[in-house]
């Protein structure tokens, strides 16, 4: 009677136990939903494991042999990619942040694929019972560490495929063995405990080997189940799913992008991750023989599972064959990851474009020939940033002062221009261009490990644009595709007379090439010598009461005013050096020539 009152105490705490979890689990759900709700376009900072971001580039540049334009690393860097990456996403799995990633640096010069990301964008922002539902599908997947979805899946393809069938034996010979212990009690015992024995030894050494790979084959897992949900809520998308085995071609194009709307693009999208989805059916069956197998066991029926894996090998029978569905199905599964990764990047664009306090849909004609057209662009990074127009047929040439704001905003015209290709959302009022191929030289530096000095280092970045325009590739059709390109102080790192010279040069080549130029100075020579091919614009500031004030507003016309010594008296230099640099440098503008140091105030004036 004691054990069974024993009994029923446990159940009856197992029971409370397992009520309690239920009630947490579903608490912390609804906990989620809501702060999918009400945090929803509101900036927040996303942590990232250690290595996560550089594994993104690693893995973005094994994976770019595209047929096609790629922002390329030195742009990445003038550009700060890395934070506008982390600025737009907000994707709670993988999958979306390796898609978003790759999104961002691969423009687009399809209208239509720009439509059609668009279109699924717009739909998920407005109806957000169905985009929190999906936001907590994604947050089941899960991230995969600081590696990519696409790395696991590559290191199972590489892994070497070892057959079952010595498991199989083993596991008959213990069958036998105890068929014959009806016979002959002894042999089959011996037999028995031999087979059993020579698995235990066995055991440890193939778990080690299959060990690194449980967490990948975890996530392919809850990739699956909820490939499995998305049917389930997007039932209409699954009648029309082909056959099993089904291979989606993931380029994020298919139907006419004209008469499609949101609904029925991510029906088409669900609709190809079911097609992918369904050689994976018997990938469940018994895996929680492998992906129970933690290693370190706390409850009673954990310990009996443990001893029936290394008694039976029934774990390393599942790898085996989980393993053997990967290498034959594995593209299924990337389409997959790249599908559900899609929506849910359009799902963080959505949240990016909340978040902006002006925001428009680039228009883009199609044709660079009209040039660029913006009201109100400001940068995205840069917190109560101001708001520039700009309408420009050709190429600029932007002159002003330091920290007057013309790299900010060649950048800011780069980051508009990159993210209508991408993501079709910009930090514009209005914002009408063409299609570019985006290439920069702005935020260089010496190469100490390669041993190259700034200026060689800036000489090869420049090289690089004038070969883009120059390249010729039949099977990348945007080879064909204009150039823009942004260039703050070209040839920096020489002397004066040779860097004009030069530089003058360089850009009007680039304007002749048919390259679209954004190209900063502080040489006002130049603005006189490109005047014909260059629009001149400037920034300006004004020093009043011993303080300098920016207004970072954009003027037409060439920088006049000459606030640089000035500046030096703002910042507490001395008169006998401020005075004497403004002599000289009055001198210089009369004259044409320099005054020799060590003259005195009176003979320099």
């Amino acid at each position: 009677m004691e054990y069974i009152i024993l009994f029923a105490v446990l159940f009856l705490i197992f029971v409370i136990y397992v009520i309690r979890s239920v009630i947490e689990d579903k608490k912390r759900r609804l906990l989620f939903e809501k702060a999918l709700r009400q945090e929803y376009g509101k900036r927040a900072e996303k942590r990232y494991p250690d290595g996560r971001l550089d594994n993104l580039k690693k893995r973005f540049a094994e994976k770019s042999v595209v047929k096609g334009f790629v922002l390329d690393d030195i742009t990445c860097n003038d550009l700060e990619f890395e934070t506008l990456f982390k600025r737009i996403d907000r994707c709670f799995s993988s999958a979306g942040e390796e898609c978003l990633y790759s999104m961002l640096r691969t423009p687009v010069f399809d209208d239509k694929e720009l439509e059609r990301r668009r279109k699924l964008k717009d739909h998920l922002e407005e109806n957000e019972d169905e985009r929190v539902a999906l936001q907590m599908f994604f947050a089941c997947v899960g991230r995969t560490g600081k590696y990519s979805a696409g790395e696991y899946l590559d290191n199972i393809m590489e892994l070497e495929e070892k057959s079952s069938l010595p498991h199989y034996v083993l596991i008959a010979v213990m069958l036998i063995s105890v068929a014959v212990m009806f016979f002959n009690t002894g042999a089959g015992v011996f037999i028995l405990l031999t087979a059993l024995i020579y698995n235990f030894i066995t055991y440890f050494k193939e778990k080690s080997r299959i060990d690194p790979y449980i967490t990948t084959f975890a996530y392919f897992l809850r990739l699956l189940d909820v490939a499995k949900e998305l049917q389930k809520m997007y039932p209409e998308a699954v009648k029309n799913a082909g056959p099993a085995g089904a291979s989606a071609v993931a380029d994020g194009n298919s139907g006419d992008v004209e008469t499609d709307n949101g609904r029925s693009i991510i029906n088409d999208t669900i609709r190809r991750i079911s097609d992918d989805r369904k050689p994976f059916e018997s990938f469940y069956r018994f895996s929680f023989f492998l992906t129970g197998s933690d290693g370190m066991s706390s409850g009673p029926l954990d310990i009996v599972m443990d001893y029936l894996r290394m008694g039976l090998h029934l774990n390393l029978i599942k790898f085996n064959s989980m393993q053997k569905t990967v290498k034959k199905y594995g593209q299924n599964l990337e389409d997959i990851i790249y599908l559900m990764g899609y929506i849910e990047a359009l799902i963080s664009v959505g949240e990016f474009e909340k978040s902006l306090k002006t925001s428009c849909c680039g228009i883009l004609t199609g044709t660079s020939a009209d040039g660029i057209y913006a009201k109100a662009m400001y940068h995205p990074l840069i917190d109560e940033a101001v708001a520039n127009d700009l309408e420009l047929n050709g190429s600029m040439l932007l002159t002003g002062s330091n920290a007057s704001g013309k790299s900010t905003f060649l950048k800011t015209v780069a980051v508009c221009q990159l993210l209508a290709q991408t993501i079709t959302v910009v930090p514009a009022s209005e914002f009408r261009s063409g299609f570019y191929r985006i290439y920069s030289s702005m935020s260089l530096r010496d190469d100490l490990e390669g041993g190259r000095s700034y200026f060689v280092v800036e000489i090869d970045a420049i090289k690089r644009i004038l070969d883009a325009v120059t390249a010729d590739n039949p099977e990348d059709q945007s080879s064909k595709t204009k150039v823009m390109c942004f260039v703050d102080e070209v040839l920096r790192g020489t002397n004066t007379i040779e860097r004009i010279a030069a530089s003058a040069q360089i850009l009007e080549s680039f304007d002749e090439m048919g390259i679209q130029v954004f190209a900063a100075t502080h040489d006002n020579e130049l603005t006189y010598i490109l005047e014909d091919s260059f629009d001149n614009y400037h920034f300006e500031e004004k020093i009043e009461n011993n303080d300098v004030l920016f207004n970072y507003r954009l003027q037409k016309g060439r920088a006049k005013s000459r606030n640089a010594i000035r500046l030096l008296s703002v910042m507490g230099y001395s008169e006998s050096i401020t005075g004497k640099a403004l002599a000289r440098a009055e001198m210089f503008e009369k004259t044409g020539e320099w005054i020799a140091a060590g003259l005195t105030e009176k003979e320099e004036i």
